[in-house]
């Protein structure tokens, strides 16, 4: 793990397209910002390990209940000549 000191309003880059910045301090609370392309997903590790957990779950139910794919049917939409 790097471990860098940073003050209010100093950069940290991650390669040439993400930029970390320290917005403010307080007594208890570090706000950073962070500049990144819409292609990379930022998440908070609560929510992160929240959707992995899910994840998880789900294949969990359907290798234990898989789908009877034969009752699904395909709809045909039909088209006006």
């Amino acid at each position: 793990m790097l471990i860098l000191s940073r003050k209010k309003n100093e950069k940290i880059r991650i390669g040439s397209d993400i930029v970390v910045q320290v917005l403010s301090i307080s007594d208890t609370q570090v706000k950073i910002g962070i500049d990144a392309p819409m292609y990379v997903k930022i998440l908070r590790n609560e929510i992160y390990e929240d959707v992995k957990q899910q994840t998880i779950e789900a294949t969990q139910k359907s290798i234990e209940k898989p789908v009877d794919l034969s009752k699904l049917t395909i709809n045909k939409i039909k088209k006006d000549r």
